[in-house]
């Protein structure tokens, strides 16, 4: 490969990495929770899959290759530093000019639960249900991302919705009984 090839094959792999950053961010923020280091580990994707851009065979292949260098960043960031359960505030993304205050606040208080429901679920599960939920990989590309048997995937995503289900309507309940609570004392 001439050099003037390479180049244009770097520019080329360079501008496909980024444009998948914002998926990548999404991901690492809802496994770690945390703004700066889901950041920090989209960056360190981005600089791994730089360096190994070449590798790729599969042009079709690039996102569920990107993904898993970034399970891997994050499992050798668990391995470096205890995970820590601080959950951040969302961003402002809720907020349009049609939302009352009133609902406003009753969707951040849903966004928040489900946030925190989805924090306290065991490492494993929360991986397999962000990647297969909130970012569409079939079962087959969640397996090979996270170098696990497609059996695991599955058990794994039916667990966790299970667990937020369960988490879910437990809150439901226990809001609807202080609502309830709340109208008797006036």
């Amino acid at each position: 490969m001439g050099l003037l090839t390479f180049f244009f094959s770097a520019q080329r792999c360079d501008a496909r990495l980024k444009q998948q950053r914002a998926r990548l961010l999404r991901v690492a923020y809802s496994w770690c929770h945390q703004h700066a280091l889901a950041d920090d580990l989209v960056q360190e994707t981005l600089a791994r899959a730089m360096e190994k851009c070449g590798q790729l065979r599969d042009a079709s292949q690039l996102e569920p290759w990107l993904f898993a260098i970034l399970t891997n960043c994050w499992r050798d960031h668990l391995r470096r530093l205890k995970p820590q359960e601080n959950i951040d505030d969302l961003e402002d993304a809720l907020y349009e000019p049609s939302n009352t205050p009133e609902k406003t606040g009753e969707q951040e208080q849903i966004v928040d639960r489900v946030q925190k429901a989805v924090a306290r679920l065991p490492i494993g599960q929360c991986e397999v249900l962000t990647l297969v939920d909130l970012e569409e990989f079939s079962y087959a590309e969640v397996s090979a991302i996270l170098d696990i048997p497609i059996g695991t995937v599955m058990s794994r995503l039916c667990r966790a919705r299970q667990s937020l289900k369960k988490d879910l309507i437990e809150f439901n309940l226990s809001s609807t009984h202080e609502t309830n609570r709340l109208r008797r004392v006036k």
